[in-house]
């Protein structure tokens, strides 16, 4: 644990974080998170296996999200809570949508792009979100209304939070926007929101030809791979992309950024432009090319 940062949250004075018991103790599942992970990473046996949808899951998943459902249980038992592995547990107002290990197949190989995604969800809206990544050293948060941060740590215990600010840069056209998953794992009406996107845009990130759902060769890497952010939407926050779509998504890929990226000054919606974690489209994009992003998307019929 950062004692020097949980000092800070205690006294109400990281980023102007307001609520400071639910940052604490987001601060300390992500640290439950790291070291079962760190446990893991690069270990000989990860008891990696696939699920139903093709997506792989290891031992490392299901553990760091058994931990902290306990962890959220024994501070708060009125609290729901939803994970990618074991579903959704209680009805209360407030919700805890954790996804133990984004970028699993990363972690299984080796590749130290990989993180815990945690957020607190209160009548719907989310208002907390911690991605942690302790292979790159780097965590980032928000809270809305607080301000969007990055923390590198622990090689630099000394070092101050630095604040995600977005500034506008043009027009959508103009644009570098990451998009993922690759086309060969789209439905057709995903596939053609996206090649839109990439025909209308001047960068897309991976360059592949998103009208077909052809498998490419060899396959993609994700737009973060190698940027040190782990989550496609952090290239939005940390101003190295414009724009991230995200597709097929369950509510534990998404809900963790949408402060971070809200909170730096960029905006979040699902295609339809509603701000929803469970129609499966994420976009997030800075906020003067948004809704133009969003008109492009739309089917010409």
């Amino acid at each position: 644990m950062d004692q020097d940062l949980m000092a800070k949250v205690a006294a109400g004075k990281v980023g102007g974080m307001t609520d400071s018991a639910d940052l604490a103790l987001a601060l300390r599942l992500a640290d439950q998170a790291d070291e079962i992970a760190r446990r893991y990473f690069r270990a000989p046996d990860l008891g990696a296996q696939r699920k139903r949808d093709g997506s792989p899951v290891t031992e490392a998943d299901r553990e760091i999200e058994r931990v902290l459902r306990a962890s959220i249980r024994a501070e708060h038992p009125g609290d729901a809570f939803v994970g990618e592995e074991f579903g959704a547990q209680g009805r209360s107002r407030r919700r805890w949508i954790i996804d133990a290990i984004d970028g699993t197949a990363s972690f299984i190989v080796g590749d130290p792009e990989w993180s815990t995604l945690i957020a607190l969800e209160d009548h719907g809206d989310v208002r907390l979100g911690m991605v942690s990544a302790p292979a790159i050293g780097r965590r980032w948060w928000a809270m809305p209304g607080t301000g969007a941060w990055m923390r590198p740590y622990p090689s630099d215990p000394s070092a101050h939070p630095i604040r995600l600010t977005l500034t506008a840069r043009g027009n959508a056209k103009d644009a570098a926007i990451g998009i993922w998953p690759p086309p060969s794992r789209l439905s057709a009406t995903e596939r053609d929101a996206a090649a839109r996107l990439a025909a209308g845009t001047a960068t897309v990130l991976p360059v592949l030809d998103w009208s077909t759902a052809a498998h490419a060769t060899p396959p993609p890497s994700k737009p973060s791979t190698g940027s040190g952010t782990c989550h496609g939407a952090l290239l939005v926050a940390t101003g190295k992309l414009d724009a991230f779509l995200l597709l097929g998504a369950g509510p534990w890929d998404i809900a963790a950024v949408i402060p971070i990226v809200e909170e730096a000054g960029g905006i979040f919606s699902d295609l339809s432009g509603q701000r929803r974690t469970d129609t499966g489209a994420a976009l997030f994009a800075r906020p003067d090319i948004h809704q133009q992003l969003l008109n492009m998307a739309k089917s010409p019929n």
